[in-house]
């Protein structure tokens, strides 16, 4: 879900054995189509235990504690999941805040995706969101397309994106610059499940996920007007968060002014 991490020493490793990225890695060799096709599938499998694991929840309890627990419960499970399953081929962004990121980072000559993998991510990430709500409505036997009724526009509730987008831009790209990568899928989803209880709008933090949720009337729905403030808080939290990632992870300097290992 973050940079690219640098490819094996070719000198020590075997000739038939291609370099293993850590999960959340983008390996330079997958071709296009494979990551695009990575992206999707697993944008749709992260909204389908969104949205599923929502439905099958307000079936069995009517507490909504109870719901919201196991909710983020099986969101903490499946993220992780499929982060470890497609980070190797994506780096398992599932997300356009996080590619935009990257995207900021390799403009600004770290590692990241190019606008030709922006084009291709994105895309694919919200096509994704929106299967993933409809196969969801599908497996429940509810409408396939309904909009949400679910408002999600008061201003407590934008605040809690800004934090929630914030604080996984800072973990994932913190990862990224610590070389701690191989940490990604246990400490993102394990954040998402606790931003589910510590923020006021449990933590969507992801624009491809907010439409997606928008295509259902049921427990993890958003009304479509509260889509654009959703998504705009998305925006800034992560602008928030690579900001403290460039002030907290600041590389120093030797004497000679050259960057400390």
């Amino acid at each position: 879900m973050t940079a690219t991490e640098p490819a094996a020493n070719d000198a020590i490793a075997p000739a038939d054995t291609a370099p293993q990225p850590a999960p959340g890695a983008t390996p330079p060799r997958t071709p296009l189509i494979a990551r695009a096709a990575a992206e999707l599938v697993g944008t749709a499998a992260l909204v389908a235990i969104v949205v599923g694991s929502g439905i099958q929840a307000t079936k069995l309890t009517d507490d909504v504690a109870l719901q919201l627990l196991a909710n983020s419960t099986a969101t903490v499970f499946g993220l992780g999941v499929l982060i470890t399953l497609l980070g190797p081929v994506s780096g398992a962004h599932f997300n356009p805040a996080v590619t935009l990121a990257e995207r900021w980072t390799a403009r600004r000559g770290g590692a990241g995706v190019n606008a030709r993998e922006l084009a291709a991510y994105v895309p694919s990430q919200i096509a994704g969101a929106i299967a993933g709500a409809i196969l969801a409505d599908a497996m429940f036997g509810e409408p396939l397309v309904k909009w949400s009724t679910h408002d999600r526009s008061a201003g407590n509730l934008l605040l809690g994106e800004v934090v929630a987008t914030a604080g996984l831009i800072l973990l994932i790209f913190g990862l990224a610059r610590t070389d701690r990568l191989r940490f990604a899928p246990v400490a993102v989803a394990s954040y998402i499940g606790a931003a589910y209880w510590f923020t006021s709008s449990t933590s969507f933090a992801n624009p491809a996920v907010t439409i997606g949720r928008a295509f259902t009337d049921t427990f993890a729905g958003i009304a479509p007007a509260s889509v654009p403030g959703f998504i705009g808080m998305q925006l800034i939290g992560a602008v928030v968060g690579l900001a403290l990632v460039a002030v907290i992870f600041t590389r120093g300097k030797t004497d000679a002014g050259t960057p400390a290992a």
